[in-house]
């Protein structure tokens, strides 16, 4: 059985972060709404959660750019609690070096090893595009996922990439012909844990699938039927084989062909590949179907809650994807970003603390109290 709100974030601490000079916030284990105007800093507070809790930012692949405007650094500190455990995560942010990340006062040794401590999902404006946009965001969206659920997938992964910006720089080597050898040896790691991942991103996505079918028949009222497939550049047991027959074109184009960097994943409704036939209503609403899908297969695998960060997405949705997408995120801590109050009003959605962000001031107000202008 689920715990509700069994993972939260307690609080946040940010210093020169983005727009913030200094913050310190406490957030509720429900409902938690940011609104005002655009540019003051809503979003700035969800990417310093998101990246205390993977490592990364979801909108700069530069650190450095996170630094407040003439500040040197920045630091981040959240303390949250998992199955009543209270734990701490701190980041120090540093523009020529690389960052510091300390858990419960413990400097871990690579970021990577965030992954899973916090069980983080982040849904954007941009994330509804995801299925008529190019493969890597599809891709993306199943390795961060993967990532936070399986901590063998984050070493497969991390050494395949490896391994395989290894392998393009040789093939790029004008004397490539006299390296045979050293590309047998690229060829045996690559496929090593190449398997693994092609193997563990083909059960994830058989899962995904028995719950998002689920979800968008409840969204549609079972007019469609959403199916999601994975599409392997190459299966596990032929991958050796293929390396090698490949070899002369990879080397003719200086760069990997083959291999679970290129793999894809198909969404068909009734039938019909929606990334190309689809309509734009029918790609909005199988991301939405998708994420909330993503939700409860967080709780199914680790029996623990996420914590939802929702960018200022309820504005591209119309009022029936609002209501289905408010109703299905009650029983997780969730952060919602928003210019104004009027979704919330409009579908008499509970709010358990509402904040007002302005010029990277954040002002609580009081509970379930809305206000259409500001």
């Amino acid at each position: 059985m689920i715990l509700k709100y069994a993972m939260y974030i307690e609080s946040i601490e940010l210093k020169d972060f983005r727009n913030y000079e200094s913050l310190s916030l406490k957030f509720n284990k429900g409902i938690n709404v940011f609104y005002g105007k655009n540019a003051q800093g809503k979003t700035n507070l969800l990417e310093a959660v998101y990246m205390a809790g993977t490592s990364k930012s979801h909108r700069s692949s530069r650190d450095r750019e996170t630094i407040r405007f003439g500040a040197e650094e920045a630091h981040i500190k959240i303390n949250f609690s998992r199955r009543d455990i209270p734990q701490r995560i701190d980041m120090h942010i540093k523009k020529n070096k690389s960052k510091g990340i300390a858990l419960n006062g413990v400097p871990i040794k690579r970021a990577s090893e965030l992954f899973g401590i916090i069980n983080i999902i982040f849904f954007s404006p941009e994330d509804l595009s995801i299925i008529k946009n190019g493969p890597s965001e599809r891709r993306r969206f199943t390795d961060m996922e993967l990532c936070q659920l399986n901590r063998i997938y984050v070493h497969d992964l991390i050494s395949y990439n490896s391994i395989l910006n290894q392998r393009n720089k040789l093939l790029k080597d004008p004397d490539i012909n006299n390296y045979s050898v050293m590309l047998d040896v690229y060829d045996e790691q690559l496929c090593e844990f190449g398997r693994h991942i092609i193997d563990t991103r083909e059960s994830f996505i058989e899962r995904l699938n028995e719950t998002v079918r689920k979800k968008h028949a409840l969204l549609t009222g079972d007019r469609e039927r959403l199916e999601i497939f994975y599409e392997k550049n190459v299966s596990s047991d032929e991958f050796m084989s293929q390396l090698r027959r490949g070899r002369a074109s990879d080397i003719r184009q200086h760069i990997s062909l083959c291999g679970p960097h290129r793999d894809d994943i198909k969404f068909v409704i009734n039938g019909t590949d929606i990334r190309h036939f689809g309509s734009q209503g029918q790609q909005r609403t199988a991301a939405l179907s998708l994420k909330l899908a993503e939700i409860e297969l967080v709780k199914e695998i680790t029996k623990d809650s996420p914590v939802l960060l929702l960018d200022d997405v309820l504005s591209e949705l119309d009022s029936d994807r609002q209501r289905f997408l408010l109703k299905g995120i009650m029983d997780v801590q969730t952060l919602i970003s928003s210019t104004g109050t009027d979704e919330f009003i409009n579908n008499n959605f509970h709010i358990d603390e509402i904040f007002y962000v302005d010029s990277g001031k954040v002002i609580r107000g009081e509970n379930n109290v809305y206000r259409k202008e500001f």
